[in-house]
Order: structure tokens, then C-alpha cells, then sequence
């Protein structure tokens, strides 16, 4: 491909995705096929020959887009959302265009510096105490990781980096309702999942602090090595809120890592309302924000952030002679930050979103998805056939149907079951559905960047009509 058949081909695309956004809603917000189709529509080997861009243009349109679900649509209220927004495009279009590899200053000075100062506006806009410094990860899986790894060498003296293990039996806390990729991250990290303490929640799903202390202390007298505590400012199955000054309380106590997971709920720190989430956070060791979730910003852009940079520098920087440069003692270079050694440009999307938005732009946005969750609480506990079934702080909102005749738990989650797989056969909605103090709850999210309220009625309607139609 030429320059000329390129600018042809990008002006095309440009006008293609602009017009993707505006007629979003007239898609199917879940995929329509079944395991196996879009596969089967694709050849088994590759093109020995070069194929024209109009071939596979069309390909795309006919064969990919079906198969996909449309994280951008309004009506998509699964999991979190994953938002964009049109400065995070742009921008990702830049980056793609200067194909950069940022892994350490000399490679892209101007991206390494970017990256300290969002990194720094970010961490004023959360509230964040002035002493933490900032890195753009890929994942908050990755930024859990790169904490428990900073606190297994602190407490080793990095002795585990030199010597690897040598008999040492550590733990690591969390909830029962923390997320999932904390117990990977403790396989990754080497400690085995039987080193993950799951301590239990309060009626709001909450850890208690009682509970961990008792079991730190518990661990201590059997010869085992607390190593760090991971917090949830926002659980993933309905944004309960950990209590992060109590449980600092005892990792200050105890002398264990505090690692805060706030990876969506996090940034409505930027909003001066909901900073009681997070408390004084004056014993938070590390903490994760995804602003690829809930700030406009394309995934992946993971904000971590950190009280001590040199241990999390000093736990993961190697210097081999072809990577050493004149100015490596005046400079940050990031690929010392975590466990990559190849950096994309993440903070070039970031810094458009910032600039573009503003703060008060992006607050705007958070506090309307807020209000369009708490009408959606307020209108489900108004509902005699419906039950919420955890607090809604924020705009996840966790419910179930209580069908007519219904009492015990097994038809109640059978009818639940039956409800959302109608729901997702219609594709006019996704939903997701997770279990709360062994109840099967119905998720919903309207977090999207385009969302109005009159989504989140048309939402609320379906789930309604369709409840209704299944009583027939």
C-alpha cells in the first residue's frame, strides 16, 4: 500500500467510525452468533498472496462485526464498561501512526515526561496524597501483581529477586469478594493460592478489620509472613466499599503492604463527594485506577500508583549494557516500573481525554451515570417484584426477580437464570449476573460514555416486560 491508497483508505475509516458512534444504537448490543461461526467463515490458512484493502474491508464489515459485541453502546451495562471517547480515538490514532516503543526515555523522551505529568495531574484530580508518583500499567491485574511483588521483595529485603525461594511461607489478604485476579496474581508471584486469605464481609460486603487482624495474628503464631493486604475501594460483583482507614489501622499495626484495588469505582475520586471512599489513605501503600473503565479512555490505561517509587523501582529494574544510557541518572525510565520491558504510548490518549474533558467535564459524566444508578435503585426498591440486594454507592446496581409463587432459592435463581437468558437473547440489553451472599443477583451498570437516561429506563422497562412475559 502506498501513501496515496493510505490516505484514501484512513479518510474512509475516519468517516466509517464516526458513523459507527452515531448509528451505534441501531446494533445489536450483543453479538449474534454461536461458538464456532466466525470461525467457520474464515479460511484455515492464511494468503499466500496480498489481498486489496477493499477485500478485507469488506471482510471486516461482513464477517467481524457480527461477532462482535458493542462495548460502546448505551444498552451495554455488563461487567464494567470499557469506555472511549472521541479524544481517546484520536489519539490512539497517533500513537498507532508514531508506533513508538516507550520503554525508557532515550527510545521517547516526550513520552516518558507526558507520562509523569498526567500521571501527576491524575494523581491531584483523585485527591491522592502528594507523595504518591504515578505509571501507566496495561491492567489492574498487572498493577496488583507488580504490588505484591514489591512487597514480597520489601519484606525479603529483595532477597527473592537474588536467591528466589528458600522455605518462606507468606500470605496475602483480601475479601471474599475481591476479584478474581488476585488469586492469579498470587500463583503468578509464586506464593500458591493456598497463601490467599479470603477474610469475611459485613452485610454490605465489606472486608472486616476485626477479622483480619485476628487472622494476621493467627498467621504470625504459625510461623507465616503477612505480606500485604488488597483493599476493594469498589468490589467487582457490586462496588462495595472496603473501609481503607480500618483496615490501614492494622496493616500499619502489622507492618503489611496495603494495596488498594480500585480499579473502576476509583475514579469517582475525582468527584469531592465521594472521597469518603477512600478516607485519609494515610497507610495506602499502592493504589490502581483504571481510567480505560469509567474515564473515557480506551483500553488499556491503568493508572498505578505508589509511596515509595524507589521499592517498586529497586524490585523490578535490571541494567544490561544495551539499555544503558548517558542520562539514566536524570531521567525516569518506565520500563523499571513494572513487569514489561516494551511500553505502548498510553499516556498521549490520557492527556487528550484530560485536556479535552477537564476535570469538570469528566465529573459531569461521573455524577450522571451516579444519578442514573441510584433512580434505577430507588425504581427497583420501589418495585414489589423486584429485591435489591446489595447498596448501590455509586451506579452498579445489584437486584433480583422475585417471580409470583416463588419462595424457595432454587426456583427464585432458576427464574433469575431464566430471566437474563431472555434478556440476552433480545440483544437489546447486556447484562451480567453474579452471586452475593450465595444469592444469584442480576448486575447492571449504566456507565457507558453516551448513556442518557432514557437508556436506563428502556433498560429498566425490558427487564420488567420481559419478567412479565415469563409469568404467562
Amino acid at each position: 500500500m502506498d501513501s496515496e491508497a493510505f490516505r484514501r483508505h484512513a479518510h474512509e475509516l475516519v468517516d466509517w467510525m464516526a458513523d459507527y458512534i452515531e448509528s451505534i444504537e441501531e446494533r445489536p448490543v450483543k453479538a449474534r452468533v454461536a461458538p464456532g461461526e466466525i470461525a467457520g467463515k474464515l479460511p484455515e490458512s492464511g494468503p499466500e498472496a496480498g489481498e486489496g484493502m477493499e477485500a478485507i474491508l469488506a471482510d471486516f464489515r461482513g464477517i467481524i462485526l457480527p461477532g462482535m459485541t458493542h462495548w460502546q453502546h448505551p444498552m451495554f451495562m455488563a461487567y464494567f464498561p470499557a469506555n472511549s471517547s472521541y479524544p481517546s480515538l484520536l489519539a490512539e490514532m497517533l500513537t498507532a501512526t508514531l508506533g513508538a516503543q516507550c520503554m525508557s526515555w532515550e527510545t521517547s523522551p516526550a513520552a516518558a515526561e507526558l507520562e509523569g505529568r498526567v500521571m501527576n495531574w491524575l494523581r491531584d484530580w483523585l485527591g491522592l496524597p502528594a507523595e504518591f508518583e504515578g505509571v501507566i500499567q496495561d491492567t489492574a491485574s498487572t498493577a496488583t501483581l507488580c504490588a505484591l511483588l514489591s512487597a514480597r521483595e520489601r519484606v525479603t529485603d529483595f532477597g527473592i529477586n537474588e536467591r528466589g525461594f528458600s522455605g518462606q511461607r507468606f500470605a496475602v489478604y483480601c475479601s471474599t469478594e475481591a476479584h478474581s485476579s488476585i488469586e492469579k496474581d498470587v500463583r503468578i508471584a509464586g506464593f500458591g493460592s493456598a497463601s490467599l486469605r479470603k477474610i469475611p464481609v459485613d452485610d454490605e460486603f465489606a472486608m472486616q478489620p476485626r477479622e483480619l487482624a485476628a487472622r494476621i495474628e493467627a498467621d504470625r503464631a504459625e510461623g507465616v509472613t503477612p505480606l500485604c493486604v488488597i483493599a476493594a475501594l469498589g468490589t467487582t460483583s457490586s462496588t462495595a466499599i472496603d473501609p481503607i482507614d480500618a483496615i490501614g489501622e492494622v496493616c500499619r499495626a502489622q507492618d503489611v503492604w496495603l494495596h488498594v484495588d480500585a480499579a473502576y469505582a476509583g475514579t469517582a475520586l475525582l468527584l469531592p463527594e465521594c472521597r469518603w471512599m477512600l478516607g485519609s489513605a494515610r497507610d495506602v501503600d499502592s493504589l490502581v485506577v483504571n481510567p480505560h473503565k469509567w474515564m473515557a479512555t480506551n483500553f488499556d490505561c491503568t493508572a498505578y500508583f505508589v509511596r515509595d517509587p524507589e521499592m517498586l523501582v529497586h524490585t523490578f529494574d535490571i541494567q544490561p549494557e544495551y539499555l544503558k544510557t548517558r542520562v539514566d541518572d536524570r531521567v525516569r525510565n518506565y520500563r523499571d516500573w513494572g513487569i514489561q520491558l516494551g511500553r505502548r504510548f498510553r499516556a498521549l490518549k490520557l492527556w487528550f481525554v484530560m485536556r479535552s474533558f477537564g476535570r469538570e467535564g469528566i465529573q459531569a459524566m461521573l455524577r450522571r451515570h451516579i444519578e442514573h444508578g441510584q433512580w434505577l435503585a430507588a425504581a427497583i426498591d420501589e418495585h414489589a417484584a423486584f429485591e435489591r440486594l446489595a447498596p448501590a454507592p455509586l451506579n452498579c446496581v445489584c437486584f433480583r426477580w422475585l417471580p409470583p409463587g416463588a419462595e424457595d432459592e432454587a426456583t427464585i435463581e432458576r427464574s433469575n437464570r431464566g430471566l437474563l437468558a431472555k434478556i440476552q437473547d433480545s440483544a437489546e440489553l447486556y447484562l451480567t449476573h453474579t452471586r452475593l451472599g450465595g444469592r444469584y443477583a442480576l448486575r447492571i451498570v449504566p456507565g457507558q460514555t453516551r448513556v442518557e437516561h432514557r437508556h436506563v429506563e428502556a433498560a429498566w422497562r425490558l427487564v420488567r416486560e420481559t419478567a412479565a412475559a415469563l409469568e404467562d
